[in-house]
């Protein structure tokens, strides 16, 4: 809700309202131009012009009005990207595009537990080779699943549809093609589940957003696609807080397994919840700022948000065409690299994404990568797991090299990039009025936010991408001498600088709380460089087994 708690502030409101011809007030026609509105509408933009400049500007901002109506005329769908893309790449850095054969080093058997909960639990790592030394048939992994989703999804409200009929039909396609001798990869019968942004053609797509919560498209994502061509079985459409913003949405907020009096964290609250309690092995998550990082510490789960780019979002929700990623919440790094290694590639539907390979090795020595760290980060109270992760990389023989995160850009100032295309992306949302129906409606809520992102002036908006081109190249100089940099997850502005400039990251669990939440860590790598976090984190929870623990009311 735009502010009105004094007269002046609704009056600047109003002014320019008439200026933009946004016409919210009581749902009337902005009226003629003049001086006065636009002396109001020059405090809200910090400039200042004469009475003759004034006068002079009447008919060019009239024109411009006109030409914001008549726009207005055209319905725009969600799915209409702007002409302009962009493109995290500094200055003369070209992906590798040479894709290599994948060495997983998966162990030849594993053995089946003999309780379904066990299984559950089960990393996809061990999980693809159950499946194909016919240890256990999609169908029963599918149906354990299944039963876990009904049994605890309502305690959790991380369900939005659930999709038993046509998992069922599809795990026991998988397991007729196995029995004929035909595997597709390690995700052939794996059952898994995505953030109800994505459309799958024959379900609602809600949003998590009460004015969509019936909507259907007539499509399914390109990242589903390619992961039903890989043999994975989609069982769920998970929640997400409404329009991809925390973890309140039409119907509830999700709950963290390791605490139900809280929330799950957003926006891939669903996913992470659903991942951490059991109920599949793998869920698909969306960022744009910290949607992925954030459930997953909270529900302490693995969670990558790949490269801009490297991943298509054909089919997905847009809430900022320049910021939007789509990643894998599942229980560990490898796991993550096997879904990443499906997912990610050049999409022709969507013209963000960039072709590069994904050249994970696991017989690469890991202790050859660089490692950097911002010390700066790690002091403090309450950072002693992130320490404890220096430490226990030392143990395993990395050096660990200090480097400072320091820009000439504040990314604080730019941050209104998202807001401002989150706005475009919702525009008939908020003109119509339906932005009422949003459950979260306070002042920090989308429909203040992007009322309020109105006002924002396309020039500012073209400067804050200028200042951004300059963020690109002062992150990549960080990345010429280290291939892995380690943060803590929420470390000064480090999730906002990298999801700006569109760097990959991986976040994984780190330890608990005094009070039994779970704490997470969060590697980061070169555009593009998603194997170097694979190979460490993969390190890591060999070495640890943070990502190994289950909440204890969902450990049966």
């Amino acid at each position: 809700m735009m502010s009105t708690k004094n007269k002046s502030k609704l009056g600047l409101f109003v002014l320019g309202c008439g200026l933009l011809g946004i016409g919210f007030i009581a749902g009337k026609k902005a009226g003629e131009i003049s001086p006065v509105m636009i002396s109001g509408a020059e405090t809200l933009i910090g400039l200042q012009f004469s009475p003759a400049e004034k006068d002079s500007m009447i008919q060019n901002l009239t024109n411009h009005r006109n030409s914001f109506e008549r726009m207005r005329e055209q319905k725009l769908e969600n799915a209409t990207a702007p002409a302009l893309y962009f493109n995290p790449l500094p200055n003369g850095f070209v992906p590798d595009q040479n894709q290599k054969p994948y060495v997983w080093g998966l162990p030849k058997d594993v053995k089946l537990p003999t309780k379904d909960a066990d299984i559950a639990f089960l990393p996809v790592s061990d999980l693809s080779v159950l499946i194909k030394n016919k240890k256990i048939s999609s169908e029963r992994l599918t149906r354990i699943y299944l039963d876990r989703i009904k049994n605890y999804s309502d305690t959790l409200q991380c369900l939005i549809t659930l999709l038993e009929v046509e998992a069922i039909a599809s795990a026991k396609a998988m397991d007729a093609e196995i029995a004929k001798g035909k595997y597709r990869g390690l995700l052939h019968g794996i059952p898994y589940g995505v953030k109800d942004l994505l459309a799958v053609k024959g379900t609602k797509t809600t949003w998590g957003a009460m004015p969509y919560k019936d909507q259907e498209i007539n499509e399914t994502a390109t990242i589903v696609e390619k992961l039903q061509g890989a043999g994975a079985v989609l069982v769920g459409k998970f929640t997400l807080g409404a329009l991809a913003m925390g973890d309140v949405w039409y119907g509830g907020v999700t709950k963290n397994p390791w605490n139900l009096k809280q929330g799950a964290s957003g926006s891939s609250a669903g996913s992470a919840s659903a991942v951490s309690a059991g109920l599949v092995p793998f869920a698909i998550g969306t960022e744009t700022l910290g949607s992925i990082v954030s459930p997953s510490t909270r529900n302490g789960v693995t969670g990558l948000r790949p490269t801009f780019g490297r991943v298509s979002r054909h089919g997905a929700m847009a809430l900022s065409w320049s910021m939007d990623k789509i990643g894998p919440i599942s229980r560990s790094a490898l796991d993550n690299g096997i879904v990443l290694s499906v997912i990610n590639g050049l999409d022709v539907k969507d013209k963000s994404t960039i072709a590069a390979a994904f050249n994970y090795d696991a017989s690469v020595k890991v202790q050859d990568l660089k490692i950097g760290y911002f010390p700066e980060l790690f002091d403090g109270d309450g950072l002693e797991n992130d320490r404890k992760v220096l430490d226990d990389l030392k143990n395993l023989g990395f050096t660990m090299n200090p480097l400072e995160l320091k820009t000439s850009i504040s990314p604080a100032s730019i941050r209104f990039i998202l807001i401002a295309e989150a706005a475009a992306a919702f525009d008939d949302l908020t003109r119509s009025s339906r932005d009422d129906l949003l459950v979260a409606q306070h002042k920090n809520a989308w429909p203040n936010m992007l009322r309020a992102a109105r006002f924002i002036p396309a020039v500012e908006y073209i400067q804050a991408n200028r200042h951004r081109s300059i963020l690109i190249e002062e992150i990549h100089s960080l990345f010429q001498e280290y291939d892995v940099i380690i943060s803590p997850s929420f470390g000064g502005n480090q999730l906002l600088i990298t999801n700006l400039t569109g760097h990959p990251a991986l976040c994984l669990p780190n330890g608990f709380t005094e009070n039994g939440s779970p704490t997470s860590i969060t590697f980061l790598a070169n555009l593009f460089d998603e194997e170097k976090l694979i190979m460490l984190g993969r390190a890591y929870q060999e070495h640890t087994d943070w990502q190994k623990k289950r909440p204890p009311m969902f450990d049966k």
